[in-house]
């Protein structure tokens, strides 16, 4: 199926949905939710558990939201990646795009994030960017910093969206954390960031905190393999013996 069909589709299926007449999507278009829904299954298709940590391929990313809670209302206005192949953090194979709002963000939001009303106003509808994610992300473990956040706004727009739910596995760097340096209570990116020496650039940024994130990755596999754990399936094992 060509993508740029999906994408006009995804446009037209965005303001159904937003009006709540998803019950009139049918035919060819069913079929594309079925590929949208496929293209999700595929992200996390192989089976990634024994990989070595050094070859595991992964795409870091990150969201900026207009808040906490989805559910309540709260949206994502950004998303951000990047891959990391074999230990390597690949700065020229990044995914950037802000996600249209409709409302006004709040100050506080504007200025931490500093983006601005009238860019949200011209950008593409989050369908159509989640469907340029995940295809983006097609055969690579997703990464975040303390996931929960990003999981939970993804479930939402999944099933909000394409009436799916979110199946890929993220993997928190904070189970790296854990194992490497138990003592180490961090929570924020930055303090995490100024711990190992690296410096914080484009923080509040989606791309920027997925760079930064990126190399907190790779630096605390290193740590991790020094302590013995050379799969996922080695962390995880570990972090149920904490």
């Amino acid at each position: 199926m060509a993508f740029e069909p999906l994408i006009q589709f995804m446009r037209g299926l965005s303001g159904k949905v937003n009006s709540g007449v998803f019950g009139g999507v049918t035919g060819q278009n069913m079929q594309q939710m079925a590929f949208l829904r496929q293209m999700q299954k595929e992200i996390n298709g192989e089976d990634v558990m024994g990989i070595p940590l050094h070859k595991l391929n992964v795409v870091v990313f990150d969201i900026e939201t207009t808040g906490f809670f989805p559910d309540q209302g709260d949206e994502i206005i950004s998303i951000g990646a990047i891959k990391v192949c074999g230990g390597e953090v690949l700065e020229n194979e990044t995914f950037y795009s802000l996600v249209r709002f409709e409302h006004t963000l709040s100050p506080e939001i504007e200025e931490l994030t500093g983006i601005s009303n009238l860019e949200l106003k011209d950008a593409p509808p989050l369908s159509e960017v989640l469907v340029r994610f995940f295809d983006y992300t097609r055969g690579f473990t997703l990464v975040a910093h303390h996931a929960n956040h990003e999981k939970g706004f993804l479930q939402h727009a999944s099933w909000k969206l394409f009436r799916t739910s979110f199946k890929p596995r993220i993997v928190d760097t904070s189970f790296l954390y854990r194992i490497a340096e138990p003592d180490v209570k961090f929570v924020r990116l930055e303090d995490f960031c100024e711990h190992n020496a690296i410096p914080i650039k484009n923080r509040h940024h989606a791309l920027g905190d997925a760079v930064l994130t990126a190399k907190l990755w790779c630096l605390y596999i290193n740590k991790v393999q020094e302590l013995g754990c050379r799969t996922l399936s080695d962390i995880y094992e570990r972090l149920a013996k904490l």
